[in-house]
């Protein structure tokens, strides 16, 4: 139960990095230069953190060095690229579109782990799966839209979900040797290597201000460091594939976040945030009677 209450709590700290991407943008930063901002600053807060408490957190083999190449360039990195690059694609906006794509994941990742970790695809696992994608399409109001959609977003929206589910993946494989201190710092680490190009043309004035120093701390402490922590931590003891779907509360929470930036949800997108609720929760229902039997 702990390591399901650690992926949901992370899952919920994502979901809420609209706030503070709205005042980076504010503060007159570009997207990818907050997602910049984003990595660089946790990967340095945390390592900081950890050379004062936990010098040990660093070490690792140099064999295993791919593992976090995974998590933090193939993941971390290649996800947001394409994620944002899937909005920009699409005229007039597209975000609830490369939201949809990107809840794509779970289904990357139940197959990754059907091959590599040799996860059984049971059939609640294909009924919370189906529930989550009808729920995530709900909720981002994509259903009901007649725009075409361009090619090269919906590849863009899927590499987003497949580079989403990837963290899942290289993630278990880590958490089988390392601690999740230790997979999340190099995790940053890596990512904030492949990020550095996004930081020049920043707007530094912006970032002095209250709004940008606020949306730089939180982009990075409560939607980064914490939410990586907590969502490693859970891959410790729970599948990839169970872990993906419950994740997916993260944008039933970006919906309810939405509302106090007048975004109100409609009818059809409640009923979606009660389907991505409703998998959660038979998923933990499947989990409690499998430890009974």
């Amino acid at each position: 139960m702990k390591s399901h209450i650690c992926i949901i709590a992370a899952a919920a700290l994502w979901g809420c990095i609209g706030i503070f991407l709205k005042l980076l943008t504010a503060a007159g930063l570009g997207t990818m230069q907050a997602v910049a901002v984003r990595v660089i600053l946790a990967a340095v807060l945390y390592a900081a953190f950890l050379l004062i408490t936990d010098r040990k957190a660093f070490r690792i083999r140099p064999r295993d060095i791919w593992m976090f190449v995974g998590t933090g360039i193939c993941s971390l990195v290649f996800f947001n690229w394409c994620y944002f690059s899937c909005i920009k694609s699409i005229e007039g906006g597209g975000l609830g579109i490369a939201a949809v794509l990107l809840y794509t994941a779970p289904i990357f990742v139940m197959i990754m782990s059907a091959i590599f970790f040799r996860e059984k695809l049971t059939p609640v696992k294909l009924i919370a799966l189906a529930l989550t994608f009808a729920g995530c399409l709900l909720v981002t109001g994509v259903v009901g839209s007649k725009a075409a959609i361009p090619t090269k977003a919906i590849l863009y929206g899927l590499g987003s979900g497949f580079g989403y589910a990837l963290y899942s993946i290289f993630g278990k494989a880590a958490t089988k040797r390392y601690g999740s201190k230790t997979v999340t710092v190099w995790s940053f680490i890596l990512g904030a290597v492949a990020v550095v190009p996004f930081l020049f043309g920043v707007e530094w004035s912006g970032l002095a201000t209250a709004q940008g120093i606020f949306g730089a701390l939180g982009i990075s402490v409560l939607c980064c460091i914490l939410p990586y922590l907590l969502y490693t931590e859970g891959l410790k003891s729970v599948e990839p594939g169970r872990a993906s779907v419950m994740a997916t509360v993260e944008p039933v929470v970006a919906a309810i976040v939405g509302i106090f930036y007048g975004e109100m949800p409609t009818a059809l997108r409640i009923v979606g945030m009660a389907l991505v609720i409703g998998a959660i929760v038979l998923m933990g229902l499947a989990e409690r009677k499998k430890k009974r039997a």
